[in-house]
C-alpha cells in the first residue's frame, strides 16, 4: 500500500488521547500545538488517509476534540485504567469488523504506518496486529477485530491494564516498522515536545 491508496471504509479509526498526561504537566496533550497545529489533528491527518470512519477517545475538553467533526467517546470505565479503556470503549461501539488504533501524541507517524497495519490483517488475517519498530512493540498502534472486545473487558476486570500484555495474549501478527524508528516518536515530556517540533 501507499500514501496515495483509497481510504477503507471497511473499518474504523481510533485516536487515544484520553491520558492524563502527567509528565507534561497534566496538560491535555491531543490538544498541545507542534509544527503550527494540535497534536490531534496531527494525527486524523494520517488517519482519514485510511479510514474516513474515525473515531476520538478522550476524557478531558469534549468539545474542543468533537469541533474536529468526529465522534468523541469517553471511557465507559472510571478509573483510570488507560489505553485500554478507551479500546475497549469503541471496540463495543463500531459497527465495522476492525478497529485502527493510535495514539494522538505520535506527530510523525504518517499513513503508511497504519497502512501497514491493515495490509498484514489483510495478508494474514488474526484478531491483532501490532507494530514494532525495530527495538521494541509499540502496542498503541494496533488493529483489532471487534470481535476481541470480551476478552479484553475480562482482562480489565480481572484488574489487569498493561496493554502489551493484552495484545500478546491474543498472539498478533507482529508488522515490523524498523525501517522508520521516526514513526513512533511521541511527546510525552516538554522535552520531547522541543526535540519533536525541530523535526517537523
Amino acid at each position: 500500500m501507499s500514501d496515495t491508496d483509497t481510504a477503507r471504509n471497511d473499518l474504523t479509526g481510533l485516536i487515544l488521547a484520553g491520558g492524563r498526561a502527567r509528565r507534561m504537566g497534566g496538560r491535555d496533550k491531543g490538544l498541545i500545538e507542534v509544527g503550527g497545529r494540535a497534536l490531534i489533528d496531527h494525527a486524523i491527518a494520517s488517519l482519514r488517509r485510511v479510514t474516513p470512519h474515525i473515531l476520538i477517545s478522550a476524557n478531558r475538553h469534549p468539545a474542543d476534540y468533537a469541533s474536529r467533526g468526529y465522534p468523541v467517546l469517553k471511557d465507559d470505565l472510571t478509573d483510570h485504567p488507560g489505553p485500554l479503556a478507551g479500546i475497549l470503549t469503541a471496540l463495543e461501539r463500531i459497527e465495522n469488523a476492525h478497529l485502527l488504533v493510535m495514539p494522538c501524541d505520535a506527530p510523525l507517524a504518517t499513513p503508511a504506518l497504519l497502512q501497514r497495519l491493515v495490509a498484514a490483517q489483510d495478508a494474514q488475517g488474526g484478531s491483532a496486529c501490532l507494530a514494532r519498530d525495530g527495538e521494541r512493540l509499540q502496542p498503541t498502534f494496533c488493529l483489532l477485530a471487534r470481535e476481541t472486545a470480551p476478552s479484553l473487558r475480562r482482562f480489565l476486570a480481572a484488574g489487569e491494564r498493561k496493554t502489551q500484555l493484552w495484545l500478546q495474549s491474543l498472539d498478533p501478527v507482529i508488522v515490523d516498522c524498523s525501517d522508520h524508528p521516526e514513526w513512533f516518536a511521541n511527546v510525552n515530556t516538554p522535552e520531547d515536545l522541543q526535540r519533536i517540533e525541530a523535526m517537523i
